[in-house]
C-alpha cells in the first residue's frame, strides 16, 4: 500500500515551499488510494513550539488537506512528533553499534572544527578522519568512566552509494566524500537524517517526497538505511521556488507564509490549485483551472519538473479571481471582510452582498482588496476635475444633469429602474444618447470617466448612503454639488 507522510518543523509559519511538499505527497497518496499523514519533525527544542504545530494543522485543513495519522489524531505508529521517540532512536543505535555499524565517537567538536578549518585554509578537502572508529571496549569504558561527552557515528562503508530518484532519474555517489556521520547527539537527541530514516522506515513511508535541497542528504540515508536493513523506500525530490527575480523565493519577495495568503484574501481552492502548478504539469492541456478532485485525478510524480519553478503573483491573482466567481466559500469571505470594514449595512445585507458579488468581486484579485475597490468606486470628491473636462466643456452636457437633477428630486431614490426611465427622458430632451448621455452622468456622479456600469452602481451609491456607509453621497446630493461647483 502507498504510504506518504508530511514532516514539517513546528520552528515557524509553513511557507509555500513547505506546502507544495505536503500537497503533492497528498495528491499521490490519494490518487492511488494510499494513506498520508502527518510527523512533527520537533528535534529543535529552542526553536519548535507548540503553536506553531497548531498553526500547521490549521492551514493544512484551510487548503482543504487532510491525513489518517498524525499526532492529532493518532494511528498505529504512534508517536508522530520526534520528541517524543528519543527512547526509539537510542535503542536503533544501540543495536547498530552491537552489529558494527555505528560506534561511540569522542571527538570533541572544537577539536574537529579547528582541523576543518586548517583543511579549509590550506585548500584540502577534509572529512572526519575516523579518529575513534576502532577504540576498544575497555578505552570506550574508560572515557564514560570519565564523563566524557559521545556522540554515535554511522561506520560508512566503502563503495558508490546508489538509488533512483523519480524526478532526478539514477543517482550514483562515491562513499568515500561521505564524513561518518552523527546519528546520536552527545545530549541523546537524534540528528536528522537519521531520526528521518528510522521514522520513514518504522512507519513503512513508501515514497518519500520532499525539496531538492534534501538530495545531497540522501546517499547518508541511504546508508542508514542499509545499515538498519530496512527497505529504501521511493525518492522524490522537488525543484526550488524561486521568485520572480529568479533567485530563491523568500520573504523580500512578499507573503510567502500559507497564513498570509489566507489573510490577504486568497481562496484554499485557489491556493491549491496554484501551488499544485509549482514544477508540475497536469495531464490534461488548457486550462490550469483544477478543483481539488480533478488534481488528484490527474497528478503523477512522473510530470513533475526537475527544473526550478517560478512563483507567479499574477497567475496565482487569475487563478483567485476564477474562484471569487465560482466557490461557494467567495461570498462568506465576502461578507467577512465587509463586517470587518464597516461596509455591510445594518439591513439589507443580502441585496448588498448580491450588489458587491456583482460589481465589485469581478475587479478585484483578492477579498482583501474589496474595501479599497469600494472606496474607489464611491467616493466622490470635486476637487480634481481633470478627469471629466470634455465634460465641463460641453454646454449641452451641463444641461442635461440640469435635467437630470430635477428628475432626481421628484423622487426619493433613485433605483435602477428610476435610472433607465430617467435616461429615456433625457435621451428624448437632449436628443444625447450613448457616450454623450452617460459619461456627464458618470462625471457628475463619480468625478471620472470610467468605472462600472450605471445600472450597477448607481445601487450601490444609494444603497451605501442610506446606511451612511463610509459618508457615501447620495446621487442627487453629488449632481447637486457638481453643478453648484461647475455649472
Amino acid at each position: 500500500m502507498i504510504r506518504t507522510r508530511f514532516a514539517p518543523s513546528p520552528t515557524g509559519l509553513l511557507h509555500v515551499g513547505n506546502v507544495r511538499t505536503g500537497l503533492f505527497a497528498w495528491l499521490f497518496a490519494r490518487n492511488l488510494g494510499g494513506s498520508y499523514l502527518i510527523r512533527i519533525e520537533d528535534t529543535d527544542q529552542e526553536r519548535s513550539e507548540r503553536q506553531f504545530e497548531d498553526q500547521i494543522y490549521e492551514d493544512l485543513r484551510w487548503l482543504g488537506l487532510d491525513w489518517d495519522e498524525g499526532p492529532d489524531i493518532g494511528g498505529a505508529f504512534e508517536p508522530y512528533r520526534q520528541s517524543e521517540r528519543r527512547e526509539i532512536y537510542r535503542t536503533h543505535a544501540e543495536h547498530l553499534i552491537e552489529k558494527g555499524h555505528a560506534y561511540w565517537c569522542f571527538c570533541s567538536e572544537q577539536e574537529l572544527d579547528q582541523a576543518a578549518e586548517a583543511a579549509r585554509q590550506s585548500g584540502e578537502f577534509w572529512k572526519y578522519p575516523g579518529t575513534c572508529r576502532d577504540l576498544s571496549k575497555s578505552d570506550i569504558q574508560k572515557r564514560f568512566a570519565a564523563n566524557d561527552p559521545a556522540v554515535v557515528r554511522l561506520r560508512v562503508r566503502s563503495g558508490v552509494i546508489r538509488f533512483r530518484d523519480i524526478v532526478h532519474g539514477d543517482m550514483e555517489f562515491a562513499s568515500d566524500v561521505i564524513s561518518d556521520p552523527i546519528l546520536l547527539r552527545s545530549d541523546g537527541w537524534p540528528t536528522y537524517n537519521y531520526a528521518v530514516v528510522v521514522d520513514d522506515a518504522m512507519m513503512k513511508i513508501t515514497h518519500v517526497i520532499r525539496g531538492d535541497d534534501h538530495l545531497s542528504n540522501t546517499p547518508k540515508q541511504v546508508l542508514i538505511y542499509e545499515a538498519l536493513d530496512m527497505p529504501l523506500p521511493e525518492f522524490a525530490h522537488l525543484s526550488t521556488i524561486l521568485g520572480p527575480d529568479h533567485t530563491r523565493l523568500s520573504k523580500r519577495h512578499g507573503a510567502t507564509a500559507v497564513s498570509q495568503f489566507r489573510e490577504a484574501g486568497y481562496l484554499p481552492e485557489a491556493m491549491m490549485n496554484y501551488i499544485s502548478l509549482l514544477g508540475w504539469s497536469p495531464v490534461s492541456e488548457g486550462s490550469e483551472i483544477l478543483p481539488g478532485d480533478e488534481l488528484i485525478r490527474q497528478f503523477r510524480l512522473d510530470r513533475v519538473n526537475k527544473s526550478p519553478a517560478v512563483f507567479d503573483t499574477h497567475k496565482l491573482n487569475f487563478i483567485n479571481r476564477h474562484y471569487l466567481k465560482t466557490s461557494p466559500a467567495a461570498g462568506e469571505l465576502v461578507s467577512r471582510e465587509l463586517q470587518r470594514s464597516d461596509w455591510m449595512p445594518q439591513a439589507e445585507g443580502d441585496s448588498w452582498m448580491a450588489m458587491v458579488m456583482d460589481t465589485v468581486v469581478p475587479t478585484v484579485d483578492k477579498v482583501s482588496e474589496i474595501p479599497d475597490r469600494l472606496t474607489q468606486m464611491l467616493e466622490f470628491s470635486l476637487e480634481d476635475s481633470s478627469d471629466i473636462q470634455d465634460t465641463l466643456g460641453d454646454s449641452g452636457a451641463i444641461e442635461m444633469l440640469r435635467q437630470f437633477l430635477a428628475e432626481l428630486d421628484s423622487r426619493d431614490q433613485l433605483t435602477t429602474a428610476q435610472f433607465r426611465e430617467i435616461a429615456g427622458k433625457l435621451k428624448e430632451s437632449s436628443k444625447r444618447k450613448g457616450k454623450q448621455l452617460f459619461h456627464p452622468v458618470r462625471a457628475a456622479l463619480t468625478m471620472k470617466s470610467s468605472g462600472p456600469e450605471l445600472d450597477k452602481l448607481i445601487p450601490l451609491i444609494e444603497t451605501a448612503a442610506k446606511y451612511d456607509l463610509h459618508h457615501v453621497a447620495r446621487c442627487r446630493d453629488r449632481v447637486r454639488d457638481f453643478l453648484v461647483r461647475y455649472g
